[in-house]
């Protein structure tokens, strides 16, 4: 019987009810109480999807048939159940999320006690085959309670201890939740700061009127650009619909590209923890190695993905790690990635330089310019990365495999890596302040691998 297709390399996705359903929700909960043995209760929240109730109360059905105790957390994002995971007593959690995929999709985002993750490597595999063989142990003796909870109080303070709420200036923010989880957040937060918020697609909303919630897409961009202008703004943040990512825009509505937030807020951690060590991820490196360097860090490089990061952020005791793609974790939050921590890092930022995001980001996007991550889909990836490996490594500088391939050269590098779910070539390229050599060569690549 081939894999479960709802089962990816770091969490559950598909559609639903094809690929996604009760009955799998159900089984996964059972499956999860049978192998995980969770220690304490397991936090489950939702997503503001129109099928995640459903979903959600099967996989509660599940856990606590198979013995689990559970706390229901409702609508919320998904750092919310990392939070509630994260303390003392509690064996794990399960957010009910599809994230920013369509309409028709769900999913499931998986960790321990602690917030430690569950991905293929460690435990997501065997649940697959747990759920597909219907292998999910005997119903426990004493059923699992169900209780529901609302930690936003406790989680609202978390997030607010990392900044020095006595530096904030009254910046005018625009918001754009996107009609996702997190208007209701940023209401809660709003209460403890200085700031005037202008808010967009605020009231969260599963018929996704205005599009699903993916700042990804440059087409989304406008709305929030726009606003910025209008309202003559210090600066803007996207969320996507679970809210674990956020993406910035400057004073002047133009789209920040995630891999310069990195450096940025490694710097402001490392002067808050100095000398400590930050995780990043291979895809564009230069600039973050040399703000870290600078500012006293030790930079780490660790492969793609929420679970690698957390892990190495773990080995490494590191105080931050960043990915271009806007994944954003921190020691003080279980390791886990937050989209709320980094603007308010970037608000006290903002409040303590007197510069603006537009002069924070700037000289570093001139000093290291980037294609940002440009996606092709390819017939045979592996036939594709060698043709370019043999083009590109005789003469190149340095060349490593941490994640795909990166190929390094006095006034340029790359990396190119597959995904992990489809027959996509991700290529990202950087030159030492030279925008005509970044053109060139992202020119030369892609001409190469859609030849």
């Amino acid at each position: 019987m081939p894999k479960l297709p709802c089962f990816k390399a770091y969490d559950i996705r598909g559609k639903v009810p094809g690929e996604l359903n009760a009955e799998i929700a159900y089984k996964l909960g059972r499956a999860y109480a049978a192998e995980l043995r969770p220690a304490g209760p397991v936090a489950v929240g939702r997503d503001v999807r129109l099928s995640s109730p459903g979903l959600a109360a099967a996989l509660v059905r599940g856990l606590n048939e198979g013995g689990a105790d559970t706390r229901d957390l409702g609508l919320c994002g998904t750092e919310m159940v990392y939070f509630a995971a994260a303390r003392p007593g509690m064996g794990g959690g399960i957010m009910v999320t599809a994230s920013h995929n369509p309409m028709e999709y769900n999913g499931m985002k998986l960790v321990r006690g602690g917030a430690v993750p569950v991905s293929g490597d460690s435990g997501l595999d065997v649940l697959e085959r747990r759920v597909r063989e219907g292998d999910l142990g005997t119903p426990a003796p004493r059923p699992g309670t169900n209780q529901p909870e609302n930690v936003t109080a406790a989680y609202v303070q978390k997030l607010l201890s990392f900044v020095a709420r006595s530096k904030l200036k009254p910046l005018r923010i625009v918001a754009n939740a996107g009609n996702g989880c997190a208007g209701p957040i940023l209401d809660a937060l709003a209460e403890h700061l200085p700031f005037d918020f202008i808010r967009i697609h605020h009231t969260p909303d599963g018929n996704f009127p205005n599009g699903v919630p993916n700042p990804m897409l440059t087409e989304t961009h406008p709305v929030t650009a726009n606003a910025i202008l209008e309202h003559h703004a210090d600066f803007g943040i996207a969320w996507d619909g679970d809210f674990d990512r956020c993406f910035f825009f400057d004073e002047q509505g133009s789209f920040v590209e995630g891999y310069y937030i990195v450096g940025l807020l490694a710097e402001r951690m490392l002067e808050k923890a100095p000398g400590a060590a930050i995780i990043h991820d291979p895809r564009l490196v230069w600039n973050t190695l040399e703000q870290v360097i600078v500012a006293g860090g030790r930079p780490v490089q660790s492969k793609t993905g929420h679970a690698f990061i957390k892990e190495r952020m773990r080995a490494e005791d590191a105080v931050y790690g960043g990915e271009m793609s806007a994944h954003h974790y921190f020691r003080d939050f279980a390791y886990c990635d937050t989209g709320m921590v980094p603007w308010l890092l970037l608000a006290e930022t903002i409040s303590v330089t007197g510069q603006s995001l537009g002069q924070l980001v700037g000289g570093r996007m001139r000093r290291f310019p980037c294609s940002g991550e440009i996606n092709s889909r390819v017939a045979d990836a592996a036939a594709v990365i060698a043709k370019v490996r043999a083009r590109y490594v005789p003469g190149a500088k340095l060349v490593e495999a941490v994640d795909g391939l990166s190929v390094e050269f006095l006034e340029w590098r790359f990396n190119l890596r597959s995904s992990q779910t489809e027959p996509i070539l991700r290529l990202n390229v950087e030159t030492n302040a030279d925008p005509a050599l970044l053109r060139e060569k992202t020119a030369e690549l892609l001409a190469l691998i859609r030849g």
